[in-house]
């Protein structure tokens, strides 16, 4: 195999482990959302709780922004489970070059949307009801930054060599995500509850990852990397 195939064939591995870097992250945080939340005593509701409840270090009554008494037993499981979601996010940022255009807007695409990989492992760090500035930061992180990188990366971010309806469909789910932080902020649910409308702001990101994982991991030949195009990092 010539050089430049041993390095196409090297990128393309790394490629893969970015991709699979978010389906595990994506997958395990689901998991243990589903093992942390069934150790509640009393339900635990997706329309009434928010996600950080689920990692809140102490029992207590939460008067913000909604009233709810929070008890989570298996906290520190979930607040690994941010870490962990955050880190492979961010590596799945990093290894998965050949998704993104190059030039000045497609890299603030991309480390925007690598913003909300960090903000979950200090979402992981900080519990809401113990560290509370950080935590708020960290949710802003994903929400805010994380979101906006997905309506750049639509716009200009992803490589014109992938699907036009998926390069929409990023940007869409970003604006959706923003429009429902908007709406989480200023305390207007819509019928989906505190808990379902912050969702509806956290979440795209992670549907996008697993999306846009599954789509790298598909299997059958890949195209070569134009001239000149980064294969990683």
């Amino acid at each position: 195999m010539s050089v430049t195939g041993v390095a196409w064939s090297a990128g393309r591995v790394k490629e893969r482990i970015g991709y699979a870097a978010w389906i595990a992250g994506v997958v395990q945080f689901f998991v243990v959302h589903g093992i942390v939340q069934s150790a509640w005593t009393q339900p635990y509701s997706w329309a009434h709780n928010n996600i950080s409840d689920l990692g809140n270090a102490l029992c207590a009554l939460q008067r913000e922004p909604e009233p709810r008494f929070v008890c989570s037993p298996e906290h520190g499981l979930m607040n690994g489970s941010f870490v962990v979601l955050g880190t492979l996010l961010a590596v799945g940022f990093v290894l998965t070059g050949p998704l993104w255009r190059r030039g000045a807007a497609a890299g603030t695409a991309r480390v925007l949307s690598a913003a909300a990989g960090l903000g979950f492992v200090l979402v992981g760090l900080a519990p809401a009801d113990t560290h509370e500035n950080q935590h708020v930061l960290g949710a802003l992180l994903i929400m805010g930054l994380g979101n906006t990188g997905l309506v750049a990366a639509g716009a200009a971010g992803l490589s014109k060599d992938l699907p036009g309806g998926l390069r929409r469909a990023t940007g869409l789910l970003g604006a959706v995500a923003l429009t429902a932080l908007a709406l989480f902020l200023s305390h207007h649910y819509l019928g989906l509850g505190m808990g379902g409308m912050e969702r509806v702001a956290a979440l795209p990101v992670l549907l996008w990852a697993l999306v846009a994982g599954a789509y790298g991991l598909r299997p059958g030949p890949r195209p070569a990397p134009a001239p000149g195009r980064l294969t990683s990092g």
